[in-house]
């Protein structure tokens, strides 16, 4: 059987290393090839984890980064002593530069290509861009921009995140860096006396925030957003696992119901604080409001929440990558609907920034050279700077960087061409809700492009989770 990958980034490192360690697929599903598609230079580490600064920080514990699912201290092994050099002193753990964390990627997928090479899985890489898959007799075939085709028995989209939007139609703007990443590169076109507005308060914001301040940048910085919704802080672990609030509860609610609702999951997660002696309407009252009307009082208490023994939030940010996915599946409309409107403070709980970086935010925002600007309605560029019309008022910036997030199942722009093709050939078929849905048992999505799937971006823990159970699939004849 032969395998094709689209994509080599952190997903297909994810299906790689479960492809390599799924138990008994050698003897259930024979020998076959593996053939990776990734044209960037940057293999196996994808957008997100090439080099960069080293202020440009992993956003996540090491245990929630691993690419084998389930096995929390895989990359803390491999980090081993270094771990010490990138201590966060709050929160107790290493958190390491984006290009560190890359070379974990590289090292994972080198050592997955090994093993299923030892297992009879040979696996090849091709540095082209996959432009199209059809139908070939009982086969697929995979055209790449080159001209050159590849067979295969079974295809898995493993193509990444979306293309950043751009809210404000500033593309092609002198001034404007359309993508931050990576910020060694774009912050070298900033000058010293800029001020420089950042679209966006996430954590890409935040990136971009501690990157202008690890350069000694002396100019202003205006967060500009909506919501004016800064992310919550992550506490610091404590090596607790969730032992109600996970995929076989849940599944097993489906299968002794015939449905799942969103009240169960608020039932597993009662009785999963009520083990710790803790109360869920609490922490449901804590988690309303995450301070658009004072970030530097909601910094201040998120930094000093860090050590808070109570374990709500930390289920929650876990499980939220975990469980979530499985159960947003099973859930029915009116609940999805329910959770979409509490989008930005959900996004804001369960994608929360490390403290190293929230205490850089809350210097720059008591000295005054970081702002946060709320209720923003208008960018324009006017003589070659930016008029920012924001909380019924106006200012100019010199320099507008976009640190906007695609939505969960948008779709890259590289891969239009071969969504489209998946869809004119009947094996997929586009999700009302964006993403892709394969209609064809041979094709399989891993990551963001997964149509039908939660709102929230996934994480690291999500995706391996999700590359898991697409191995076993991919290996069962």
């Amino acid at each position: 059987m032969d395998i094709a990958i689209v994509g080599g980034g952190a997903a297909a490192v994810g299906l790689l290393h479960a492809l390599a360690t799924t138990e008994g697929t050698a003897e259930a599903g024979g020998t076959g090839t593996v053939t990776v598609f990734e044209p960037s230079p940057h293999r196996w580490r994808g957008r997100p984890y090439g080099p960069d600064l080293d202020a440009v920080l992993v956003n996540t514990p090491p245990a929630l980064m691993s690419v084998r699912s389930g096995a929390f201290g895989h990359f803390a092994d491999w980090l081993g002593a270094r771990g010490g050099d990138h201590l966060d002193p709050l929160l107790g753990q290493p958190l390491v530069p984006r290009a560190l964390y890359g070379e974990y990627l590289v090292h994972a997928a080198e050592k997955a290509v090994a093993a299923l090479g030892e297992q009879g899985w040979p696996v090849r890489v091709v540095a082209a861009r996959v432009g199209a898959v059809v139908r070939t007799g009982a086969g697929l075939v995979l055209r790449t921009d080159d001209g050159r085709k590849f067979r295969a028995d079974r295809v898995a989209l493993c193509v990444g995140g979306g293309t950043a939007p751009d809210p404000y139609g500033l593309a092609g703007e002198a001034g404007f860096t359309a993508d931050p990443y990576p910020l060694a590169g774009s912050l070298d076109r900033i000058a010293a006396a800029d001020h420089v507005a950042v679209v966006g308060s996430g954590l890409t914001a935040v990136d971009v925030v501690v990157a202008l301040a690890a350069r000694r940048y002396p100019g202003r910085i205006t967060l500009l957003s909506r919501s004016g919704v800064l992310p919550y802080v992550w506490q610091r672990p404590d090596g607790r696992r969730p032992t109600h609030v996970t995929v076989e509860r849940v599944a097993a609610l489906h299968a002794a119901r015939g449905r799942l609702a969103l009240a169960d999951l608020v039932d597993l997660l009662r009785t999963e604080l009520a083990d710790a002696g803790e109360d869920f309407d609490d922490l449901a009252a804590r988690l309303r409001g995450p301070g658009a009307d004072d970030p530097v009082r909601h910094l201040r208490a998120q930094l000093a929440e860090v050590d808070d023994p109570r374990i709500g939030r930390r289920v929650l940010q876990e499980t939220a990558h975990t469980v979530g996915p499985y159960a947003w599946r099973l859930l029915p409309e009116a609940d999805r609907d329910r959770l979409r409107r509490r989008l930005r403070t959900a996004t804001s709980v369960a994608s929360p920034m490390v403290p190293v970086n929230a205490s850089v935010v809350l210097r720059l925002l008591e000295s005054g050279q970081l702002t946060v600007a709320a209720g923003v309605d208008a960018i324009e560029p006017v003589n070659g700077r930016f008029l920012v019309h924001a909380g019924g008022g106006r200012h100019t910036a010199q320099a507008v960087v976009n640190a906007v997030n695609s939505p969960a199942q948008a779709l890259p722009g590289a891969a239009r061409d071969l969504v489209r093709s998946l869809t004119d050939a009947g094996l997929a078929t586009l999700h009302p809700a964006g993403g892709v849905v394969p209609t064809d048992p041979r094709v399989h999505v891993v990551g963001d492009l997964t149509g039908g799937g939660s709102f929230l971006t996934s994480s690291i823990a999500g995706v391996t989770a999700q590359a898991s159970r697409t191995a076993a699939a991919l290996r069962t004849p």
